[in-house]
């Protein structure tokens, strides 16, 4: 079953230009900015809809990944972009909402900096074993857990990642605390896990679907509303008897400086874009799930969720001095 996300703001004059006719032009050149390598994600996330894109807008798209410290370069970029640039960034909730609330020296404002313009995805996080392990459900790994809770060792992929605090939010849940490992990237978790050198890793979906279709790991449970649309067999955290619910996000986040007629005119661009059911398809074979949502909406996504995780982060205790 196909799971699109549509949230629009009512009484928006978007909607209605929408309505009465195509999209606007843009004036010139696009860049979307990627704070990731090519291949992950993110990168993955803007050549999808950047093929289209182009098409919607009249103009070239052109994605550009500006790698390093965890996307605040690439953050720190586009806040700085001269006037007139048409320039977005594909934010994600490390680098809008967990990064001030763990770095005491960021030189952009997540809030002040940037104007949101369209959310583009969300995606879930799932707890998993190696296939070979004789722990088949979530009711079991909390039972093993609680008998070896110096054993109970979760692997994610960056320390400060958005997995790394919802594996803290599902300790807080079960009532264990275990101890969170934190990796340079997923590889290395899902080499680990595979081999059984930790017992458990948390980790976004489209990292650890493709392990578990392939028969090399074991998803336990996912953390959306409901079951995912390539793994039916996996059960959500609430339906495993743990009352968790969650998600990630990538969203376009344009400079302050950009004029509110020129978001619109992107934001409803963009929106169009992941109407169509092609890209949607893409996504979701990439398992994303396509949220469309304008400016206004988007906005208040964000807020919402950094108002579910700040205390989250913040209880955790995790600073980063530098």
């Amino acid at each position: 079953m196909k799971t699109i996300i549509t949230v629009i703001a009512a009484c928006s004059g978007l909607v209605m230009t929408a309505a009465h006719g195509e999209t606007a032009k843009l004036d010139g050149p696009l860049t979307l900015i990627v704070g990731y390598a090519p291949g992950g994600t993110s990168d993955r996330t803007a050549r999808i809809v950047s093929q289209e894109l182009q098409h919607k807008l009249g103009v070239s798209v052109i994605v550009e990944n500006k790698t390093g410290a965890g996307g605040r370069i690439a953050a720190a970029y586009v806040k700085a972009a001269p006037a007139g640039k048409n320039v977005l960034l594909l934010g994600n909730p490390a680098v809008m909402v967990v990064a001030p609330l763990v770095y005491k020296q960021l030189n952009y404002d997540p809030t002040r900096d940037f104007k949101p313009v369209s959310m583009v995805t969300k995606y879930g996080f799932g707890v998993a074993v190696a296939a070979t392990n004789p722990i088949k459900t979530l009711a079991q790994l909390i039972e093993w857990a609680r008998a070896h809770p110096q054993e109970f060792n979760v692997g994610v992929p960056a320390t400060g990642s958005l997995p790394h605090f919802f594996a803290l939010m599902l300790a807080a849940k079960i009532g264990i605390k275990g101890q969170v490992i934190g990796y340079r990237g997923s590889a290395p978790v899902m080499t680990d896990l595979i081999g059984n050198s930790i017992p458990v890793a948390i980790d976004t979906l489209d990292v650890q679907t493709p392990q578990h279709v392939g028969g090399k790991i074991r998803i336990l449970a996912t953390s959306g509303a409901k079951r995912e649309i390539r793994t039916p067999d996996v059960p959500t955290f609430t339906q495993a008897g743990v009352k968790l619910e969650a998600f990630g996000w990538n969203a376009f986040f344009a400079p302050a400086s950009m004029p509110d007629a020129k978001v619109k005119i992107l934001s409803r661009a963009i929106m169009d874009t992941l109407s169509m059911p092609r890209v949607q398809k893409t996504l979701e074979q990439n398992d994303l799930v396509p949220v469309v949502a304008d400016a206004a909406e988007t906005g208040k996504m964000v807020d919402a969720f950094r108002r579910q995780w700040a205390p989250v982060v913040k209880s955790s205790g995790y600073v980063v001095e530098k």
